[in-house]
């Protein structure tokens, strides 16, 4: 199996491989690749005599072995891009071309939506002898790290409180969160840092009531500003709703049960054992005096059992019924 970059330097380095399949449920880097295949390989001269585009739903096996075969014309070779390849009743027909491919021909197969059966011959053909990619979501608590890649790719440096944020509001769509910092890099090409002002202005997540700063604010005790924040939440459910709170606030509290065992070592190693930025780690360490483990053991446990009733398990309660009960509980758990 070959990763994203290996097929993206192959094409840019001109080291093409007569076959290509791409398959997976992740769309960002399938759009990304098949771009690259439609235009970083023919000119545009080229491409109106070797450029064949085909959709699986419309083209039966044949016609697809049929224009592999074909010499390319006034160029070195012809590209055949099979697309939506998933919806091809007959794809297991086309075994016979992978295993004996034309070489003037750069064949390449966008398997949308889904992972091809991995018990089927030709899955397994092309898993062993052909160049493949396997495009998987990316889990969501893989999304900050994505991010702050990406933020360098863009020339943006993204801090880890602005990637978490940007995460919470954003989840695991790569094309939306790529297409959001792509729109502030436009808009300011001369800022370095991505900060949580740029983030409120250009894509609309309020820094003063927004999610990512509730837990931050109720594990400090500043109760002005956890009330306050909480009232908003309560009357303007749509913009805090409590699946979304329940995972801040678990991911918050978790921070601080890797910060009470990395209390227990030198503090050069803090911010590695916790996870965070050396900038932060203070922070994150300072309250462990006020949440010692066996409080924050149960504010996890209390948080889990309302996660699960904010999507209906157990509960029928509504999330402004599950916001009150929650941070009540929290509140007396600070208080033990």
């Amino acid at each position: 199996m070959a990763d994203f970059k290996q097929i993206h330097d192959s094409i840019k380095t001109k080291a093409y491989a007569p076959v290509y399949v791409l398959d997976g449920e992740e769309p960002y880097y399938l759009d990304k690749l098949m771009t690259l295949f439609e235009e970083q390989i023919l000119s545009p001269a080229e491409k109106e005599f070797n450029m064949t585009v085909l959709y699986g739903r419309d083209t039966r096996w044949q016609e697809v072995v049929n224009a592999c075969r074909r010499f390319p014309m006034f160029a070195e070779r012809q590209v055949v891009l099979l697309k939506d390849a998933a919806a091809m009743p007959e794809f297991g027909e086309l075994l016979g071309y992978f295993q004996n491919p034309s070489p003037t021909t750069i064949f390449v197969v966008e398997y949308r939506n889904k992972k091809i059966d991995g018990k089927t011959n030709v899955a397994k053909f092309i898993k062993s002898n052909i160049v493949y990619f396997n495009s998987e979501k990316t889990k969501e608590e893989a999304m900050p790290a994505w991010i702050k890649r990406f933020g360098q790719e863009v020339g943006f440096e993204i801090p880890d409180r602005e990637a978490d944020m940007l995460t919470m509001y954003l989840g695991n769509n790569l094309q939306k969160i790529a297409n959001e910092i792509e729109k502030i890099r436009i808009n300011v090409p001369e800022e370095k840092v991505l900060s949580a002002v740029l983030i409120q202005k250009h894509i609309g997540i309020s820094r003063e009531y927004n999610i990512f700063d509730f837990p931050e604010a109720f594990s400090s005790g500043n109760k002005e500003k956890t009330y306050r924040m909480l009232s908003y939440f309560l009357t303007n459910a749509k913009a805090a709703p409590m699946v979304l709170i329940t995972a801040s606030l678990y991911t918050h509290f978790s921070q601080l049960y890797k910060a009470n065992y990395a209390s227990r070592l030198p503090e050069k190693e803090w911010a590695g054992a916790i996870g965070t930025s050396p900038y932060y780690v203070k922070n994150v360490m300072s309250k462990t005096r006020k949440w010692p483990l066996h409080k924050v053991e149960e504010c996890l446990i209390t948080i889990a059992e309302y996660n699960a009733k904010s999507v209906g398990i157990d509960s029928g309660a509504n999330d402004t019924e599950l916001l009150k009960e929650l941070m009540g509980k929290l509140e007396l758990i600070e208080m033990i």
